[in-house]
């Protein structure tokens, strides 16, 4: 069998965290960390190029840790990383940022990272909270290589208008404490 399973879930989880460096640098010594991962039961595919992850699966690597019910890990025939995929009730993120001393977190029901799209999607319930911001919706992607976020959220329905309005983006700012006052 093909050492693939342990090489994809590194690289997955350390590029991963850079959905979480939006602001702020994430923990530079997370990548040098050992990565454990934790599940009720593992499959993998070497034909399928997939390795499946399922039951209260749990992902650590220095201050990085992931939670979910399913990470599904695709890769390519050389065994580099195509896509992941972490699903839960919801799926969790959280690390601790330099210099920081509030972890940044995440959740939705589902969380997807596409290496060739160089893309993190935050799906149904998604939620990012870093010290002083805090982005909520339906659906939250973050392209890694432009460093850019776009959110949005599904029409609520309940009558037609509002279908035709859309739903909302939430997106709170923390104030900035005033350092020149006595």
């Amino acid at each position: 069998m093909k050492q693939h399973g342990k090489a994809i879930l590194c690289a997955a989880a350390g590029l991963i965290w850079m959905l979480f460096s939006l602001p702020a640098l994430a923990l530079s010594t997370d990548s040098d960390q050992p990565i454990e991962v934790e599940a009720d039961s593992a499959e993998l595919d070497d034909i399928k190029n997939v390795s499946i992850y399922r039951g209260n699966v749990i992902v650590v690597q220095g201050s990085i840790r992931m939670t979910g019910e399913i990470m599904t890990v695709y890769h390519t025939e050389s065994d580099e990383l195509q896509d992941l995929i972490l699903e839960g009730s919801p799926a969790t993120y959280r690390q601790m940022p330099d210099k920081g001393t509030v972890y940044d977190t995440a959740e939705a029901l589902r969380m997807e990272y596409h290496e060739t799209k160089s893309l993190v999607v935050l799906i149904d319930k998604a939620l990012v909270t870093q010290e002083g911001l805090r982005f909520s919706g339906d659906r939250i992607e973050y392209d890694t290589a432009l460093s850019q976020v776009k959110a949005w959220s599904k029409p609520r329905a309940e009558t037609e208008q509002e279908a035709t309005n859309g739903g909302r983006v939430k997106i709170i700012i923390k104030k900035k404490k005033d350092t020149t006052a006595p």
